[in-house]
């Protein structure tokens, strides 16, 4: 009932953003002493985006429940990968497209736990903070707070959590003691959280659009009047 009810473009461009911030995350953009970004910035802001409009739309169970279909159909993507980068070809050299779709099993585990801490802190404080705008709960600053302060949040464990199971836990085992410090952590977290919020900020209104749109045409009724009749009992 939840898939039929959320628009098939939303929930295809969510599974299709995680998946590409996977992939993405693979390339190192900018490392400084006190920042660094990876390719997954440039689209991350596109399945945070889809989680506040699904919540602020369904609730938040819903929008954990679509993040939750997004990882698995992650985890089997990146499984047929891998089963493509292990079978041998003598038609050309394919180192390269190996390790990158090969992909490193502990990259995975930190992204996919990350990901799923942080949609679940995300989508519960983006609901939260909506129930405090009593007076205008649909207006633009309701939307404005929720979805930026969630975002902010949110991609600051997303960050931490995969830096520390990456980078602390499973980098000084398998790449000869490369590792962070707690303190790097934070800092790329808290610096990465900041770049992430700015592009959240220049696409929400796209999301606010979207999410007026969905009531005034009463998007998914099926869905919310059965979740109500559920809540009553």
């Amino acid at each position: 009932m939840l898939l039929r009810a959320i628009p098939a473009s939303v929930v295809t461009l969510f599974v299709v953003s995680v998946i590409c911030m996977n992939l993405l995350a693979n390339k190192t953009l900018l490392a400084l002493d006190w920042i660094a970004l990876d390719g997954g910035i440039l689209i991350s802001w596109l399945s945070f985006m889809c989680m506040d409009i699904i919540t602020k739309h369904f609730g938040p169970r819903a929008s954990n429940r679509i993040s939750v279909l997004a990882c698995g159909i992650n985890l089997l993507t990146c499984l047929i990968f891998l089963v493509a980068s292990l079978i041998p070809s003598n038609a050309a050299d394919y180192t390269a497209f190996d390790s990158i779709f090969g992909g490193t099993w502990f990259i995975l585990l930190g992204s996919t736990v990350a990901f799923l801490a942080s949609a679940l802190i995300n989508n519960t404080l983006n609901w939260a903070i909506g129930k405090c705008f009593r007076r205008s709960p649909d207006g633009k600053l309701a939307y404005a707070a929720r979805t930026y302060i969630s975002t902010f949040i949110g991609q600051f464990f997303d960050n931490f959590i995969f830096s520390i199971i990456v980078f602390v836990g499973f980098a000084p085992i398998f790449w000869d003691g490369f590792h962070w410090t707690v303190l790097q952590c934070a800092m790329c977290a808290l610096t990465g959280a900041v770049a992430e919020l700015l592009m959240e900020i220049v696409f929400s209104p796209i999301g606010y659009k979207i999410t007026k749109r969905w009531k005034a045409h009463s998007v998914g009724r099926e869905y919310l009047e059965y979740v109500g009749k559920e809540t009553k009992q």
